[in-house]
């Protein structure tokens, strides 16, 4: 596939492994616990309720971030410095990333994605509004092992890897752990990272959030078996099961499920699965943290806390981190 151009945007192709979503479903829901990976959430549809999500009363996260960045921008540029390479992370259709490359005018802009479509349109649209950045984009999986193309054509003094949203709380312990040190070894010596996570709080502010009252969480974690039927033959009766959300105190995460509101028994292509009444598909986690408890887990992964910004409601924190000696 030729990816469209403008004088300060190339496109590189890594060819990640998408997996095979049929594989990933019969696997998930043979599980003593039944799963679905949560990347499965963003089909056309999926990508559209979360997007309403994020402006919904209840949901504070983006509206926090959004406001730490534009509040913070310019002291989080003097950590930086000058000329850094900015790599982001699941780029999306994010609208913080112009805040922060207002500020800090790096050498250069590298959105990572896995959705190839998604990439190539919002990574050319910034090019074309942008032309004085160099935009290199790249489709790869960047919860793997990842070697990004040289970019010779461009000086920076540091590569700062950015990671916004919530997203790193939808690791568990050992995953996020691995997840970080992969983000040493992009970052290299010098390095630094910059990365969004959810604060821990009142157990009733993180319920409402993930059950808000107009249902458009419930909808979106119930349109991946939507798109299961769809997509795979699948035979899911979607009135048979509900949302649910909780928090798990002793983990320190939200969880969500979909429960089975009866005894009942789902065809996927040549495959049967057996739902008991209240068994659930899980489906999500997002794990939440005190300030402390992050730089800990960072820490040990090779990643030195050098600075935090916190709204004053203490819901949602920026961390700026340096790739440590042991780290390079």
């Amino acid at each position: 596939m030729n990816a469209p151009t403008c004088a300060n945007y190339r496109f590189h192709d890594l060819a990640p492994d998408l997996g095979s979503f049929l594989e990933d479903v019969i696997n998930g829901l043979g599980l003593k616990q039944k799963s679905l990976a949560a990347k499965y959430f963003y089909d056309e549809r999926g990508s559209e309720l979360f997007e309403a999500i994020c402006e919904l009363p209840e949901y504070y996260p983006t509206r926090s971030e959004i406001a730490l960045m534009r509040q913070h921008a310019d002291s989080m540029a003097r950590q930086i410095g000058d000329s850094a390479l900015l790599i982001e992370y699941g780029s999306g259709s994010s609208t913080k990333t112009p805040i922060l490359i207002d500020a800090i005018r790096p050498a250069g802009y590298v959105p990572i994605d896995i959705s190839r479509e998604q990439l190539m349109q919002s990574a050319l649209a910034l090019a074309e509004v942008r032309p004085e950045l160099p935009v290199r984009a790249v489709c790869a999986d960047y919860t793997r092992e990842l070697t990004l193309p040289f970019f010779d054509d461009l000086q920076f003094h540091r590569k700062l890897v950015y990671f916004p949203g919530s997203t790193i709380g939808n690791f568990d312990a050992l995953e996020t752990d691995a997840f970080l040190r992969k983000m040493v070894q992009v970052a290299g010596p010098n390095g630094a990272a910059l990365i969004g996570v959810d604060l821990k709080k009142d157990a009733a502010r993180l319920h409402a959030a993930y059950n808000d009252a107009a249902g458009v969480t419930a909808e979106f974690n119930l349109n991946v078996l939507r798109r299961i039927n769809r997509e795979l033959d699948g035979d899911f009766d979607l009135k048979g099961f509900r949302h649910h959300a909780f928090y798990n105190d002793v983990l320190g995460r939200i969880e969500m499920h979909l429960l089975s509101l009866q005894s009942q028994t789902v065809t996927i292509g040549a495959k049967q699965f057996l739902f008991r009444e209240g068994e659930t598909i899980h489906t999500e986690i997002s794990c939440k943290y005190s300030v402390e408890e992050f730089q800990a887990i960072a820490n040990c992964a090779g990643l030195a806390a050098t600075a935090v910004w916190t709204d004053s409601a203490q819901l949602f924190s920026v961390h700026f981190l340096t790739v440590s000696p042991a780290g390079k």
